[in-house]
């Protein structure tokens, strides 16, 4: 598959003329201007985002766990990349959202009614020791707070994020980095506010361990089947992807489900969402499993445990962590999508077009 290139060049290419050989990329800071590091979340705007707002359709979103002295769970920012070619250097990140004592994860995920969900697990030191329960915080599009936020009823440090998104309700699976389980978020969603309804505990028993280089390591990337009702489960110390059947139906936990891709290449899986192909991909963070040769991959696999293919994004370990796709679904191929991806390193993000039209 080729990629289709940004700007003057997708024009051309629109128009019929020869196909670009450059892809369309674009990699900039996650930094803003005080200095926020390790980007952890990546969401993508969705199609149908209410406009008039600070973040638009095809926005990236993106979660800041540490502070300027790279300490672990002290991160206060969500910065924004539009993706149209203009870089933003180092410190001059725009930002969304700044909080306080917040250190902000991996969920990081955008309701098409116009909000905006994010997850936090603060220290007061960078350190296990101090870290805290969290929560999970509510934004409008603008990045204002607003109500149920913070909630915390079911979580206990929400670590990542998935939203099966019904517009006027939607179902929000949370990964608990501190009890090892994952909690269902039923939600009514109004044009003004988000109302919780329910939460519910629908699996436990994840491994969950205190890390030196990654503070804790448990449950983390979580990816939604809407056809089948199946969640899958990327659970980083115990390096396996499992599978969680009847997700939007459980009162319930059911345990951890059922094993689906546990082998050589997984090395501490960490994000996990779905292509456009209906593969799975997920992101090592090299906290298990590590090998210096294979630093920082992003892994494909097809939902029955079949390895597809692995690319690395950054030449050292643990630069890999939040990804996410427009366009994916479970249901099987699209057009065109976006893929944007941090590198923890480099303190970036890189967002890539994939047109399947461009295709030979």
């Amino acid at each position: 598959m080729l990629l289709s290139a940004g700007g003057a060049g997708a024009d051309s290419f629109s128009s019929g003329r020869e196909r670009p050989f450059i892809p369309d990329q674009i990699v900039s800071s996650t930094t803003p201007g005080n200095g926020d590091l390790n980007p952890y979340g990546v969401a993508i705007v969705p199609r149908g985002f209410p406009s008039g707002g600070a973040i638009a359709p095809g926005d990236v979103p993106v979660s800041n766990f540490n502070n300027s002295s790279n300490l672990q769970g002290t991160g206060t920012t969500i910065i924004q990349l539009t993706p149209n070619g203009i870089v933003a250097p180092s410190g001059t990140a725009t930002t969304l959202f700044q909080g306080s004592g917040l250190g902000l994860t991996t969920a990081l995920g955008v309701l098409r009614r116009g909000f905006v969900l994010v997850g936090s697990v603060p220290t007061s030191d960078g350190k296990f020791d101090t870290i805290q329960l969290g929560a999970l915080l509510f934004l409008d599009k603008n990045g204002n707070e607003v109500s149920p936020s913070p909630y915390t009823a079911g979580l206990d440090g929400p670590w990542d994020l998935t939203i099966d998104d019904e517009f006027d309700h939607a179902h929000v699976f949370v990964s608990n980095v501190l009890n090892g389980t994952i909690t269902r978020l039923d939600l009514t969603v109004a044009a003004a506010f988000v109302t919780v309804t329910k939460a519910t505990v629908i699996a436990t028993g994840y491994t969950v361990q205190p890390n030196s280089a990654a503070l804790i390591v448990g449950p983390t990337g979580l990816a939604y089947d809407a056809r089948d009702d199946v969640l899958f489960v990327a659970s980083t110390m115990d390096n396996t992807i499992f599978a969680v059947t009847h997700a939007e139906g459980h009162t319930g936990s059911s345990g951890r489900g059922t094993v689906v891709f546990q082998n050589e290449h997984l090395r501490g899986p960490l994000a996990l969402a779905f292509a456009p192909n209906g593969d799975l991909l997920t992101a090592n963070g090299d906290a298990v499993n590590a090998d210096p040769t294979q630093p920082s991959e992003i892994v494909e696999f097809t939902t029955s445990g079949k390895f597809v293919s692995q690319s690395n994004v950054d030449a050292a370990e643990g630069g890999a962590f939040g990804f996410a796709v427009s366009g994916a679904s479970s249901n099987g191929p699209h057009k065109r999508a976006l893929f944007a991806f941090v590198d923890d390193n480099s303190n970036s993000i890189s967002v890539l077009r994939k047109d399947a039209a461009s295709a030979p």
